[in-house]
């Protein structure tokens, strides 16, 4: 919920961080590029021949083979490195999206609503392009978006919630507990999945870390028995909200999708939450459709969906079911969940990060005051290594690394394989730590003398020092070539910061991020395509 605030404002310094990232300006805001009615977002659908459908495959195939990383360097950078919107940029657009989860039947929509743009040159560049592009993913996601509202007439207000093995639905269980503790709601929970004896153990756990009661038996004891028994004891306690847990099942398990109707019947809940693992792609699809069909799902969480999950497949998963989204898991701990917003998501299957939760996640630990002020200093290129400590140090508050770089435009998809150490933070403020006012100040009057004073009394090498020195300039430039631009120049400016070799602290060896589309470019194939200039049919 956000505070009702007078629009004629001027905007605080982390509103513009926000709008800057994701052009969200007045053209955006005023709904253009977005449809009227968000009801009616649901693609058409397209019925494709036996031979469209092969050669579909064999484009994605080709690409899987020929791409490999290409994916991790987003559709953003893709876009915006180019200079002129021609057949080749749409399909590797197209190749990206499949590769991204997005699925068949919604691609061909974006496409072709994009190919119409351009045949009609209402898009004049790339980064006009790249709106575009963010504009029908997000009409996609649109209808799919929406908050869980408890209804306090009912006491207890009963949630079920289901999901095949391995999908944390029993961590999510414990974050959905929390979050609802912290809207006022007391809640209890059921231990459903008495397969397990470790669920149970698990699902007592996260109650002991929130003060929160759990109703269960011993293993192998019938589950509707169990959750029956929940919900008498959260009537009689007058509790909130019962959340009720079930085992872990494959959909294509008889037996235990009959178990699971029995529950169902048993406790007839409020809502049933089907939990979903966001890395599975298109497997998710499947169990979405199993579960759905037996259960009638009213919402979705997906999890794991950290730094490297494109979240593509939430657009099939909402198509398959009709169920609207209502969170997303970020991480293992209690606190990480977040509502599902579908101009954040849309920014991520471009590969351009999350910068909206970024700066959400800096409002809670930097002031406005404070905040303006250094991005004044950032602007002028006057930043000073007792700034980057602050900065360092307000990072480590905010979260892991490897979690937050991930959220930036270009950077997420990449670090899939990259072991980012946050101990070396300790490292680079030990050498901040050993350096004088004077030098903090300047670091340019860091000759070899002070160098090898510094690293010797942070305990690491003289090449560690300068690779910091250097790593501070690099940022320094870049925060200053980022100041004022739109998302185009702040992503130009990040692609400039890995060309030049510069790094964050504790990144080194991350892959550098290649520019333009020679080195983004996966050779698809033509067949079956006709040229789109002209304003001729793709088929």
């Amino acid at each position: 919920m956000s505070d009702s605030a007078d629009s004629k404002e001027k905007p605080g310094f982390f509103s513009r961080i926000k709008d800057g990232f994701t052009g969200a300006g007045e053209d955006l805001a005023a709904g253009e590029g977005f449809i009227e009615d968000a009801e009616l977002a649901p693609w058409q659908h397209v019925e494709l021949t036996d031979e469209q459908k092969m050669r579909l495959f064999e484009r994605l195939t080709r690409g899987l083979q020929q791409t490999g990383s290409n994916i991790g360097q987003g559709l953003g950078n893709l876009i915006l490195g180019q200079k002129t919107i021609d057949d080749d940029l749409l399909e590797e657009i197209e190749t990206q999206l499949l590769m991204a989860d997005i699925g068949i039947e919604a691609t061909q929509t974006i496409i072709d609503n994009i190919t119409d743009k351009v045949n009609r040159k209402q898009l004049a560049d790339s980064e006009a392009l790249y709106q575009a592009l963010q504009g029908e993913l997000t009409n996609l996601l649109v209808p799919a978006q929406q908050e869980l509202v408890i209804d306090g007439s009912h006491k207890p207000y009963v949630i079920l919630m289901v999901g095949v093995n391995g999908v944390g639905k029993t961590t999510t269980i414990g974050k959905l507990a929390k979050q609802l503790q912290v809207l006022g709601k007391s809640v209890m929970l059921a231990a459903g999945d008495t397969f397990r004896a470790a669920a149970v153990e698990q699902l007592q756990v996260w109650g002991e870390r929130n003060n929160v009661p759990v109703v269960a038996q011993h293993t192998g004891a019938d589950s509707a028995s169990v959750i029956f028994d929940a919900l008498q004891a959260a009537k009689s306690r007058e509790v909130d909200v019962l959340i009720a847990d079930t085992a872990g099942r494959l959909h294509i398990n008889d037996e235990l999708m009959t178990e699971l109707r029995s529950v169902n019947k048993a406790l007839n809940p409020h809502q049933i939450l089907l939990v979903v693992d966001a890395m599975t792609g298109q497997d998710a699809v499947n169990s979405a459709k199993a579960f759905h069909e037996q259960l009638s799902i009213d919402g979705v969480i997906l999890t794991k969906f950290d730094s490297d999950t494109r979240g593509g497949a939430a657009l099939t998963v909402r198509k398959i079911t009709g169920a609207p989204l209502k969170f997303i898991g970020t991480g293992e701990h209690v606190d990480k969940i977040e509502e599902f917003h579908a101009d954040r998501i849309a920014s991520r299957i471009l590969g351009m990060g999350d910068v909206v939760s970024l700066v959400e996640k800096a409002q809670e630990e930097v002031n406005e005051e404070e905040a303006e002020e250094m991005a004044a200093k950032m602007a002028k290129g006057e930043l000073t290594m007792d700034d980057f400590l602050k900065q360092l140090r307000t990072l480590r508050r905010m979260g892991p690394m490897k979690q937050l770089l991930g959220m930036l435009p270009g950077v997420g998809s990449m670090l899939k394989d990259v072991d980012i150490d946050d101990k070396q933070l300790d490292r680079v403020e030990g050498m901040v730590n050993s350096m004088t006012l004077e030098e903090r100040k300047n670091v340019k009057k860091l000759d070899q003398s002070r160098r090898k004073r510094i690293s010797s009394g942070s305990g690491t090498k003289t090449e560690d020092v300068s690779r910091l020195t250097k790593q501070f300039d690099m940022i320094s430039k870049m925060s200053k070539q980022m100041s004022g631009v739109g998302v185009k120049g702040k992503v130009a400016a990040m692609r400039e910061l890995q060309k030049s070799g510069g790094s964050l602290p504790g990144m080194e060896g991350m892959p550098m991020m290649p520019g333009g589309r020679g080195s983004t470019k996966s050779q698809s194939p033509k067949r079956g395509f006709k040229k789109r200039k002209g304003g001729k049919k793709r088929r």
